[in-house]
Parts: structure tokens; sequence; C-alpha cells
């Protein structure tokens, strides 16, 4: 393995030098709030799912400090409720779903096809100010009245017997919709229309292929949790019968809509992860990737099945057996094109010159979580072992290995691999690799003694349990004591680097790919001339190049 090499690139073949960027082209916030930029609107995304997080981040904390003492004397229960119905609605609805597809893709997806925007650009800022609205309108109503339903909203619980603020909470969860459906048909329309001459789709990069399988879940997905939600407010608002068997409704008919979308929208979170991946691994290996053709079908594979597999949330919620066992099928199904991604990404890896930088770290880690997370996810499928993990911290741990494991590593994978594209500045590399290591110290600490504690039998949900568990319990909030560290380490060296970082050049990874051609940061309209197409995706020579 030979050490990080930091050099610049050939000469850009689009621009040359450093013309007026979009970071300094007009510094006052009127441009910024009324931009049609897509690189800007990327930027403003950042910032505000960024607040979110720490919003969200703050909640667990406090989850796993009540979770210390076994008699639940630290929070109420009915605090206790609140604060994880906070930490879930935020962390899924504004952080989660948003994070690469809002932030890498609204930035990277036109330049990495050679456009000078998306489609739409005015449509682009339209669903960041719908997003932001229902953002800060959810979190007034979580903070200020509170929702003590947890972030799935079942009924009856939200229908009759909760007495905290539903019905507004709803309302933030519809809104908030809009934004991603507005995402998902431009970034669609984007691809199909706006591709660079010789841009053909099998040279793409893979990035961009995720990016749009994402988007296909988005626009087919999020109206079907817009019409549960909408019934709900029906409901809870006027006593139609919908979901109270009482009267006359199916509370589990909830739970097919719910989960409909809510399954697809794992992929939402993991989908645009395998993206930055099949970025990172090749760019730090120095090797072309290996099967870009499986790894593109491989995405619109997980895009397509990832519909036929929500039945197996409630293998004991009221379906029949035989259903049970269907589900049970396809969710081993979908599991098929995960492994053939990650087969490939270990080929591509094996015999390539590995260059340890900071996003290579994270790439590293999260490949290990979301296996981790793959494999216990499969035990969840089958009905037997389900049986007994069902509603214990099992789920807790499995649904954490891969939303916020393969997640958020990917995230600040792809931030700290594009930071000097998006800032044009280099951040301190010790510090990226502390923060990386940290992070998957930090996670497994957290999450890993959560699966001993499932398969023991602690229910998930609750704030006290017998006192056998409370070692392990303070294992997993001693981890997240370190995974904070591990957030907060980012977040002060990539502002540190804003001001005090050394300049980028237009390419200092010496990777592959358009917005590598152009300069750090970008200019307005990204390239001088629109760029034609005429290599193939990776174009790697497969060796490391001479310092």
């Amino acid at each position: 393995m030979s050490e990080l090499v930091l050099r610049d690139a050939p000469p850009p073949v689009a621009t040359i030098g450093r013309p007026e960027t979009y970071l300094n082209d007009g510094q006052t916030i009127r441009s910024w709030l009324f931009t049609t930029d897509h690189k800007r609107i990327g930027v403003l995304y950042l910032i505000s799912i960024t607040f979110f997080f720490i919003i969200g981040a703050i909640a667990a904390g406090l989850i796993r400090l009540a979770l210390v003492v076994p008699d639940g004397s630290i929070l109420t229960n009915d605090i206790y409720n609140k604060l994880f119905t906070l930490h879930g609605v935020i962390m899924v609805w504004f952080f989660l779903v948003p994070s690469i597809p809002n932030v890498l893709g609204n930035f990277l997806l036109p330049i990495m096809i050679g456009a000078k925007d998306v489609a739409f650009p005015r449509l682009n800022l339209l669903s960041w100010y719908i997003f932001m609205g229902a953002a800060v309108f959810e979190l007034f109503v979580l903070i200020a009245g509170g929702v003590d339903t947890g972030w799935t909203f079942y009924t009856p619980l939200s229908t009759i017997y909760s007495n905290s603020w539903v019905i507004p909470a709803v309302l933030g969860v519809i809104v908030v919709g809009f934004s991603s459906i507005l995402t998902g048909v431009n970034f669609i329309t984007t691809v199909h229309t706006m591709r660079a001459p010789g841009m053909t789709w099998f040279r793409m990069p893979l990035f961009v292929w995720s990016m749009y399988a994402t988007s296909l879940i988005l626009v087919l997905a999020t109206p079907v949790l817009t019409m549960a939600m909408v019934l709900l407010f029906y409901e809870r608002a006027f006593g139609i019968g919908v979901f109270d068997p009482g009267a006359g409704g199916d509370p589990v008919m909830f739970q097919h809509l719910f989960w409909f979308y809510s399954h697809p929208v794992v992929y939402v979170m993991v989908l645009p992860g395998m993206g930055v991946m099949s970025e990172l691994v090749t760019a730090f290996a120095y090797k072309r990737v290996f099967g870009y053709t499986f790894i593109a079908y491989s995405s619109m594979a997980i895009a397509a099945i990832g519909f036929f597999v929500w039945g197996h949330h409630m293998f004991f919620n009221g379906i029949s057996e035989y259903s049970g066992m269907s589900f049970s099928l396809l969710s081993f199904a979908v599991a098929v094109p995960s492994a053939i991604k990650v087969y490939n990404w270990a080929a591509t890896i094996h015999k390539g010159e590995i260059r340890l930088a900071t996003p290579m770290l994270y790439a590293m880690g999260w490949i290990a979580l979301f296996v981790v997370g793959g494999i216990t996810g499969l035990f969840l499928a089958s009905l037997g072992i389900d049986a007994h993990v069902h509603d214990t911290y099992f789920v807790v741990a499995h649904f954490h290995y891969i939303m916020v494991g393969a997640t958020v590593l990917a995230f600040l994978g792809g931030i700290h691999y594009w930071w000097p594209k998006i800032t044009g500045k280099m951040y301190p590399e010790f510090w990226g690799r502390v923060s990386a290591l940290f992070m998957f110290v930090g996670f497994n600490m957290t999450f890993a003694p959560q699966f001993v504690l499932g398969y023991l039998g602690m229910p998930r949900r609750y704030h006290t349990y017998p006192p056998q568990f409370q070692f392990l319990n303070i294992l997993s909030s001693a981890g997240a004591t370190v995974l904070a560290a591990a957030y907060l380490f980012p977040l002060a060296y990539l502002l540190w680097s804003i001001r005090y970082g050394r300049d980028a050049p237009p390419n200092p990874w010496d990777a592959r790919g358009l917005e590598w051609t152009i300069p750090s940061p970008p200019p307005p309209h990204n390239f001088e001339e629109v760029p034609v197409v005429d290599f193939e995706p990776y174009d790697y020579p497969n060796r490391i190049p001479e310092a």
C-alpha cells in the first residue's frame, strides 16, 4: 500500500485557471436565498441537514443517557417516548433521506454528466424551501408539543389513544414528501435529457446510476406515504373509520401502506451510499471498477425488488403464513444485487494500489458495517429467527447498521472526497483519518451490544429493563460518547479548512470523471464549453502513478 500522494492533475479540459466561482459570484445572502445554481442549493441542503442532524443526535444522546440506569429514573415515560419520536422523525425524514441525494446529488449529478445545471433549476430551489418549511414546522411541533407515537405513527395509537400533537406532526411529514418528489422528478429528467455528447448510459458514473435509481423510488413510493398520512389525518381529525377497528377500519392496512413506502425508502438511504462507495473504491485503489455493468444493473434491481419486500416488517402483525413465506423469499432475493456490489468492490480493491486517505477509510468502514447490517437483515427475513427477536433491540441494531452506519459513513466519505471540489480547500488529512477511526470504533461500541441485548430479549422502545442488561446498555452509551466525538471532529476541521486550508488543485486525488476536469470550486455554470465524452468511465491505468 502506498502513502497518499496529492498531486496536480493535467490541465482541465473545460476551463483553465481559477475563474469566478459559485462561491464568490455574489456573496450577499439574497443571492443565496434566490439562487438557482444547483451547487449552491446543494450547499444550502448541506447546512440545513447538518443542523437537523445535530438536533437528532442530541435526542439520541439523551436516550442513551436514560438507558444507563435500568429503573427509568432519569426521564419520565412521556418524555422518553417524545424523545425517541423526535429522534426518529428528524433523522429519517430530515437527515437520512435527503443527505446524499439532496447534498451530493444536487452538487455533483449535473457536473458528472456534463450539464450546466439540473433540468428544472427553479423547481430545485422550491424543493429546498418546501424542505425547510416542513422541517422548521416539524421541529417546532416535536419540541413544543411533542409526539409519543414513534416515527412510524402506528395506528390505533396515533389515531385514538395518543394525546400528543399527532395531527401537526403528520402534516409536516406530508409536506416534506413533496420536496422528495420534486427532487426525484428533477434528477430523472436531468439524466434523460441533459447528458453531454458522448455520455451514453454506460458511460455514466455509478454515482449517477445510484441517484437515478433512488429518484425512481422517491417518485413512486413517496405518494403512498402521503396517502397513508392523509388518511391518518382524516381519521384523527374527523373520526373517519379508516384504520379504527371499532369503526370498521383495519389498523394493519396502515402498516401495509406505511411499509410499502418505508422499506423502499431504506434504499433511498442506502443506494446513494452505494454510489459513493463505487466512486471512492475505484479512485483510491487506482484501478478500474470491476464489473461496471453489473453494479449499474444491480442498482436498478435493488430499486425494483425493494417494492416487494415490505411485508417482512409484518410477519407477526396479522398477515398469513403464506404471505410471510413469500415476503421472506423476496427479502432474500433483494440481498443478491447488494451482494453483487460488495463482491465487485472487493474485486476492485484486490491487487489495487490502495491509498489510505480519509475517504478510503470511510469506504472500508462502510463496507464492513453494511455487510453486518445486510447479514443481520437476512436473520430478520427468516420467520423462525424473527419470531424470537421481533420488536427487540436486535432490530434496532440492524436498522442502525444499515441506516446510520451505511448512510452516515457514505455521506462523510463522499463529503471528504468531494470537499476540495466543493470548497476549493484541502482539510487536514491527519484529523480526517482520526475521525474515520473514531467513527468506526464508536459505532460498533454503540450498536454491537444491542444485537446481544435483543437476542437476550430486551424489547425496544422501553426505558426500563431488567438489571442484568445494564452492563450492555452502559457499554452502548459509552460507545455513543465516542461516536459523538467522531461526529464533532469533521464539523470542526472542515469548517476550519474553509478559512485556513490550503488551496485545492482541480484534481487532488488524480481521479477520473468530468467533475475533476474543472476548477475547484467549479465556476457558476460548470463548463465554459459543453464537454464531449469520448472515454470510458473509470479509465484508470490499474497502477499507481508516479509522485
